[in-house]
């Protein structure tokens, strides 16, 4: 009630003082409508005239607290540095950052100096550009730094495709100085030495060893895979010097290089005789079909490993409460389950890499 009374009171006051003190019995529209917008611009006018006295007053006691911080940094300076005495005598509310870091800037490039042939060249491996707008040589080899700076933190998070590029780039420069080619020679004597499946008939591999030798299937599996590694490594070696240093070149290296990284879980399966009885199953199909070049089915044989093939159900899985007819056909057997870890994706990724390469080194 106290609410409604006080508005209607204000109302009666406006009125009034809108008519005259109550002289007139009435009032013109237009005259309400100008004594509101007058009211509105005063209203305003109060309001900015109070932001700007809080806005100054806020600029007041940062100034001051701005102040009062230089002030104690530069009594603390002057007591701990007494052979630059001229630095108590300097305004305190003059910033010093810009000059330190300038100073920084210029300890960084000291330090940092590198021809600029190889800043470019590091800034293209980088994905960056080799110059920026108005940008110097020596602003240019401080933000090549920063980056390295920021890839030196961020190691473990770093594209696997990226390290295996640069480390066929380093291979690259070591074989043109000529150690590349003595430690593959005796890495190469070793592994032959330390090899026992080097007498093995691949051939043999088959669906029937499923059920007769499992035990003599994986180590058929696993000499067959390691053979097709090892000769995609020996192409690889045998390619012209320029086409080894091109772009494609160096492409190619790093996927092989790749492929033989992600490919050390399966073969260890294979070792530890670790696999699920349907991948070996289908990883058998491959193997079988690839060594009778047939290609096209071998391909199938790896849709089937990677996907499955299962129907895949679209939109909603379950309308009701009953069973529809067909969903029996969905069961776990047919759904591919091999793709939902990442170790196992990548190594078959990797095999089927080594695929392409057989079918390009054998063809039908």
């Amino acid at each position: 009630m106290d609410l409604i009374e006080a508005t209607l009171a204000k109302k009666r006051s406006a009125l009034d003082s809108a008519t005259g003190g109550g002289k007139k019995k009435y009032i013109r529209r237009g005259d309400l409508e100008k004594q509101r917008e007058q009211e509105y611009l005063a209203e305003q006018e109060r309001e900015r005239k109070e932001k700007e006295e809080r806005e100054k007053k806020q600029t007041e006691e940062k100034e001051a607290a701005r102040k009062a911080k230089a002030a104690a940094e530069a009594k603390d300076s002057t007591g701990t540095s007494t052979s630059s005495p001229t630095s108590t005598s300097a305004d305190p509310s003059i910033p010093s950052s810009s000059s330190t870091a300038a100073a920084t800037d210029a300890e960084t490039a000291a330090t940092f100096n590198i021809a600029p042939e190889e800043v470019v060249r590091r800034l293209r491996a980088r994905g960056h550009p080799i110059r920026l707008f108005a940008e110097t040589d020596q602003q240019r080899k401080i933000r090549l730094r920063a980056l390295e700076l920021v890839e030196d933190r961020s190691e473990g998070q770093r594209n696997d495709f990226m390290r295996a590029m640069e480390n066929a780039e380093t291979g690259l420069h070591l074989e043109a100085l000529g150690q590349m080619d003595r430690a593959g020679s005796s890495n190469k004597d070793k592994k032959t030495k330390a090899d026992p499946t080097k007498d093995l008939d691949t051939n043999e591999i088959s669906t029937d060893l499923l059920q007769k030798d499992m035990d003599k299937l994986y180590v058929l599996i696993y000499t067959y895979f390691k053979r097709l590694l090892r000769e995609w490594e020996r192409d690889l070696d045998q390619r012209p010097d320029e086409l080894k240093r091109s772009t494609p070149g160096k492409l190619a290296t790093a996927t092989q290089a790749q492929s033989a990284e992600y490919l050390k879980p399966f073969f260890k399966s294979l070792r530890q005789k670790a696999l699920e009885p349907d991948v070996l199953m289908r990883i058998t199909e491959i193997a079988e079909l690839m060594i009778k070049r047939e290609h096209m089915s071998a391909n199938d044989a790896y849709l089937k490993l990677s996907i499955g093939n299962a129907p895949w159900p679209i939109g909603v899985t379950m309308v009701g409460i009953h069973e529809r007819s067909g969903r029996e056909k969905i069961f776990s057997a047919q759904v591919a389950h091999v793709l939902n870890d990442e170790t196992s994706r990548k190594w078959i990724q990797s095999i089927k890499r080594i695929m392409t390469f057989a079918e390009k080194k054998y063809p039908r």
